[in-house]
């Protein structure tokens, strides 16, 4: 038996950076890592990072110390997806590597998905 993949990770990075980052804020520990998608960019989806308090009906994740939350809606896009930072020549900033992208605009700041394997993955959660 497989065991079930997580539905949000962190990389080692962006959780150093997360933490860093909230406790540099002054309402920071009651803040998470909301990972959503909206609609937009030439390919479809954008990614929209944010700290944001849980809403009741937000799916809610621990991993590595880091609060992190989606909504229902996105869940189906990120599911699977993974959060890292990066820190090079084009800028540092946060990456989600996500599982479910079957094409990416040229300059890597819009996806597109399969959606019928993603609304299977989401009935799962």
């Amino acid at each position: 038996m497989t065991e079930a993949p997580e539905p949000i990770t962190l990389s080692d990075r962006a959780a150093e950076k997360i933490n860093e980052l909230l406790a540099e804020t002054p309402d920071g520990a009651e803040q998470a890592l909301r990972v959503a998608v909206r609609g937009g960019g030439c390919s479809g989806f954008q990614y929209a990072l944010a700290f944001d308090a849980p809403k009741a009906d937000d799916h809610r994740f621990e991993h590595k110390g880091v609060s992190v939350v989606v909504d229902k809606t996105s869940m189906q896009f990120v599911f699977g997806s993974e959060v890292d930072w990066v820190d090079g020549l084009q800028g540092a900033g946060f990456s989600v590597n996500n599982p479910n992208v079957v094409a990416a605009c040229g300059c890597g700041s819009s996806f597109q998905v399969k959606e019928d394997e993603a609304a299977e993955e989401t009935a799962a959660v």
